[in-house]
């Protein structure tokens, strides 16, 4: 797993254009493109400079952005045609949107990857892009991260908490995150061997 501070976090970054483009690319001239035209809800121009706004914000996926133009009131065909050419320039990647987002909120969020998953498809981010970004996240890394979330919180809990008590926290902490089952018990019954605590009598974290 790689350091946290080689990561950026997708809601404080802007996305970069293709070095194959050049950064300088203009995402309004497109091959072929036609002239500007006015929808209900303005100009394919506004549209275009409503997405570099928000972009400018965060990366976005093409759906979050396809949203966010209609209720603005845009037109969704003059909406497709920018986001068309947005595309072209590599302003809108769904698969670099995605696997930035899994690196970030794994790594600044201690997300775990059903709670990503879940988090990609409220994007509208499509399966096969969302699988590849996810496939970066190995099972180590879950661990290795569930850990990291487990020990910072026993550091806020009560030393004297019934051991049956602590486990089920602890699990429910790392369910609602997002880490399997299996990895959340695994990781919990560790740390508090660790600690001195006893965990040899199995307990069921979800009773």
């Amino acid at each position: 797993m790689g350091t946290r501070s080689d990561v950026s976090d997708p809601q404080r970054t802007r996305p970069t254009g293709s070095r194959r483009r050049g950064r300088g690319a203009d995402p309004g001239a497109s091959r072929g493109a036609g002239p500007v035209a006015a929808g209900p809800g303005g100009t394919a121009e506004q549209a275009r400079d409503a997405c570099l706004r928000l972009l400018a914000v965060r990366a976005r996926s093409r759906a979050e952005l396809a949203q966010r133009m209609a209720e603005k009131g845009f037109a969704p065909e003059l909406t497709e045609g920018v986001l068309d050419r947005l595309a072209e320039v590599d302003l809108i990647d769904d698969a670099a949107f995605a696997e930035q987002w899994v690196r970030s909120r794994h790594s600044f969020s201690g997300k775990g990857k059903q709670a990503l998953a879940q988090e990609l498809r409220r994007k509208g981010v499509d399966q096969e892009d969302a699988a590849e970004a996810l496939a970066t996240i190995s099972d180590d890394d879950e661990e290795s991260r569930a850990t990291e979330l487990v020990v910072r919180k026993l550091r806020t809990m009560p030393r004297n908490l019934e051991r049956d008590k602590a486990i089920r926290r602890l699990v429910g902490m790392l369910a609602r995150r997002g880490y399997p089952q299996s990895i959340a018990y695994t990781v919990v019954k560790r740390e508090l061997a660790a600690l001195g605590a006893d965990t040899d009598d199995p307990v069921d974290p979800l009773d």
